[in-house]
């Protein structure tokens, strides 16, 4: 028998069920590229991200309730929300002219069906309801139980419902004539094509030959040495990868960042990536707000964050008032009115949120409307005066279990789902302000066409002769930090040391991990949705391309952090050759989820050389009670004594085993005194057990034996793997961790420094930035030392190249007789 467990209600009689099967696995059927359960963040009211801080609980709930619902609200009504609609139209007029409430079956269907009707038909309906249900409540009653703000929410509401009406002089009307103009948005008038090629867009190598002429002169500021002597092509390609964290993330990056500029290294770097937080990070470094000086940077953080992103009386003011309104706007008008497929959800509601706090100065009149295109940032770096930005987002490829339909309960065949589990993985996507690309895809769009829609490798329009403007940075903004677009397997890791800590609770915690890999594949809140620029694209892609998604017109999109959280697989792509990554990692999980590790599958899946295999945090081992309790159950399972001094040798070698591949920690020496790899365990508890401020670590291009112990830290004692000949990639990993040097603040107790935090005062931004600041200090001789040790040997390898062609161009014309013929001088002679 097959049970069937409801898991979501998507719009009018239509639901997704997952079955549970005698064996305890889930199907999920074929709807949707991402599962989804629970809820929709279509329809949903409520969200941790969203949820103000105040001290009534009230109060809280209707913030959630007006942002989320005022902002999300786009799916056509379901029966019972068009029910509601009814009796809230005849509770108007009842309201406002006294008259008998009238039937609403004899309404008239809605001309057009269009996204934006739907969208501004259903802001109507939310409107009168506010209205109607706002002038029940008494003013006693909203001074009991609400907040003062609570009284100009139907005002508010009313006065966006005007803006968004498309009448004409309404804020909606004036955004999509502007969309129409070539003045304002010069990329309408430019057809797009995919591009579909390995290699780098030629707009990203000609800054990569522009900023090799300003790192070398960096590179000999920062390394102490005479300009002449430093010749461009001896300059290490760095990149600073950013982890994800969001606003933790965000303002510990500004201080590590900064500390880089006032060392000098930052003038060196070539690419900065993000996930998340640095990458909201990122696009405020490269906007006019700070104009690419991190002071600024941080002094505008310390200005704006101390507001909650969803406190109704600041967002409400940024979305009604001029010129704040407009920005945050267009994206949404311009998306549901130019693509009548498009969809609204929480994470466009949390973009535009995001961009009231992060990209409105202070004072509010200064905003710029470049800030709000991701392609405007090329003039940041054109010249290549600034390191190249590279913006991560994610798709979640689930592979259907088979074909059946919903309510069909047989079984699904092991092969379906021995398929599913090995082919679900996440595909990245890198935005930078040149090019939207995806390696996988082999293909990518220029920047400035992201937002339309594309068929068989062309840009198509709905509107004849009129295509949609980029895309704006409030929906970027969203996507990159859509944490809470997470599957049920991230939101269960969350709270799962607090189930297990509860007495009893053992045996429901191993039945829910049980289902971890079905868990793993339904996502509660639906992610964002961009065009598909594959679209149609048959048989013009590499085959690892699910045939599926030629036939989907959307991609969805969600934080990178769902697959890892530092976004290094972008600087591994070919063409790059970075030589020196600096990860800045800031995540709450740095050491359970071992982030750098997860690098390893993705270098050997894409053959790339030189990677640092077996890095990263320290692995969690066995205690020694563990060890005694395996040998004991070695002991207690065989019949002879020959089976179990055998077993009791199988269980020393594998507890050996356990601690090379973790790389520390302290071994019995009664387990290993009898083990051939005794010596090399005692090598390996010299290592710390614990990672310090900072870690390096260098690759070999040579090709490594599965059994070799992955490879130690470079200290003082081995500096010179970093010139060898074959030396790789060499990683700096500096993770976020409390010092004594700074007080008050710890990554793992302050409170504000939770994910889910959206507020931080100013003197917590100081301590954050100052945290940050001191943590790269213990660290910076080493990097600079490391550097310099990458740049000498590439620049060895180049005088050695160099040698080589000269003596091998004197051989040739030794033997044409050129050369080497005593009195007889040049051949022209």
């Amino acid at each position: 028998m097959t049970r069937l467990i409801q898991t979501r209600l998507i719009g009018p009689c239509r639901r997704i069920f997952t079955s549970i099967t005698r064996n305890g696995h889930a199907r999920i059927p074929k709807h949707h590229q991402v599962r989804h359960g629970f809820f929709s963040s279509k329809l949903t009211t409520s969200e941790p991200e969203l949820k103000p801080k105040s001290k009534s609980p009230a109060s809280g709930s209707l913030a959630v309730i007006a942002m989320s619902v005022l902002l999300i609200y786009s799916l056509r009504p379901a029966d019972e929300t068009q029910h509601l609609d009814s009796q809230t139209r005849s509770s108007k007029r009842k309201y406002d002219q006294g008259e008998k409430p009238q039937d609403a079956e004899g309404d008239s269907e809605e001309a057009s069906q269009s996204a934006w009707s739907t969208f501004a038909n259903g802001f109507e309906s939310l409107s009168t309801t506010v209205q109607v249900e706002g002038a029940k409540l008494s003013d006693k009653m909203v001074d009991l139980i609400l907040p003062d703000w609570a009284k100009f929410v139907p005002g508010y509401v009313r006065k966006l419902q005007r803006e968004l009406n498309m009448a004409p002089g309404s804020l909606a009307d004036e955004i999509w004539a502007e969309a129409h103009d070539p003045s304002i948005h010069p990329e309408i008038q430019y057809s797009a094509k995919v591009r579909v090629s390995d290699h780098l867009c030629d707009e990203e190598k000609t800054f990569l030959a522009r900023r090799r002429k300003v790192t070398a002169v960096a590179l000999a500021k920062y390394l102490g040495l005479e300009e002449s002597e430093v010749d461009p092509d001896d300059v290490p390609v760095i990149a600073i990868s950013g982890s994800g964290g969001g606003l933790r993330a965000l303002v510990a990056g500004s201080g590590s960042f900064l500390a880089t500029a006032e060392d000098g290294l930052f003038d060196c770097v070539t690419y900065t990536s993000g996930v998340s937080g640095s990458c909201w990070l990122q696009a405020l470094y490269n906007s006019s707000i700070t104009g690419n000086d991190f002071q600024r940077f941080i002094d505008h953080l310390g200005t704006r964050l101390g507001v909650h992103i969803a406190y109704p009386p600041t967002a409400f003011s940024s979305l009604v008032s001029a010129p704040t309104n407009k920005y945050l706007l267009s994206g949404l008008v311009e998306k549901l009115k130019g693509d009548t497929g498009a969809s609204v959800g929480l994470v466009d509601a949390y973009g535009m949120l995001l961009a009231a706090r992060l990209l409105v100065p202070k004072g509010e009149l200064e905003v710029n409307e470049k800030d709000f295109k991701l392609s405007s940032q090329r003039e940041y770096i054109q010249y290549g005066q600034n390191p190249m930005p590279i913006y991560t987002a994610v798709r979640h490829e689930i592979p259907e279990l088979d074909e059946k339909e919903p309510d069909d309960t047989s079984p699904v065949s092991e092969q379906a789902k021995d398929r599913a589990k090995r082919e679900a993985w996440f595909q990245w996507f890198e935005m930078t302000p040149y090019e939207f690309f995806c390696e996988e895809f082999a293909a990518g769009i220029p920047t400035w066409a992201m937002g339309r829609k594309f068929t068989d490798g062309a840009d198509v329009s709905e509107e004849k002769n009129y295509r949609l403007p980029e895309v704006r940075m409030p929906l970027l903004l969203g996507i990159w930090g859509s944490a809470f677009c997470a599957t049920l397997s991230h939101y269960y890791r969350e709270i799962r040391p607090l189930v297990q800590g509860i007495t009893g609770m053992q045996a429901l915690d191993e039945m829910v991990w049980g289902r971890n890999e079905d868990l793993s594949k339904v996502h509660p809140i639906d992610p964002a949705t961009i065009p598909n620029f594959v679209h149609g694209m048959h048989g013009k892609l590499p085959s690892t391309v699910p045939d599926r998604l030629y036939d989907s017109e959307y991609l969805e999109l969600m934080d990178a952090g769902m697959s890892n959280n530092l976004p290094i697989y972008p600087l591994l792509r070919p063409g790059r050759d970075v030589d020196v990554i600096i990860a800045f990692d800031a995540s709450a999980d740095i050491k359970t989820d071992n982030w750098l590790s997860v690098v390893e599958g993705y270098a050997v899946q894409r053959g790339i050389k030189g990677w640092p295999v077996g890095i990263g945090w320290p692995r969690a081992t066995a205690s020694a009670t563990e060890t005694v309790k395996e040998l004991e159950r070695a002991e207690s399972e065989t019949n002879t004594a020959k089976e179990a001094e055998q077993r009791l040798d199988d269980a020393k070698i594998d507890q050996a085993a356990r601690r090379i591949e973790a790389g520390t920690g302290r071994v019995d020496e009664d387990v290993v005194n009898n083990n051939s790899q005794a010596a090399e365990v005692k090598k390996q508890d010299e290592i710390a057990e614990e990672l310090g401020y900072c870690t390096v670590w260098v690759g070999t291009t040579q090709e490594r034996r599965s059994d070799e112990p992955p490879p130690r830290p470079i200290d003082d004692t081995s500096s010179w793997k970093l010139v060898e000949p074959d030396a790789g990639i060499t990683v700096v990993y500096l993770p976020f961790l409390p010092n004594d040097k700074v007080d008050g603040v710890d990554p793992a107790t302050s409170d504000y420094m939770s994910t889910w935090n959206f507020v931080y005062t100013p003197k917590q931004v100081d301590k954050v930035v100052a945290l940050a600041r001191a943590n790269y200090e213990e660290g910076r001789v080493q990097i600079r030392s490391t550097v310099r040790a990458v740049y000498e040997r590439k620049r060895k390898r180049r005088l050695e190249e160099k040698a080589r062609i000269k003596k091998e161009r004197l051989r040739r014309l030794m033997r044409l007789g050129i050369v080497g013929k005593l009195g007889e001088g040049d051949h022209f002679s």
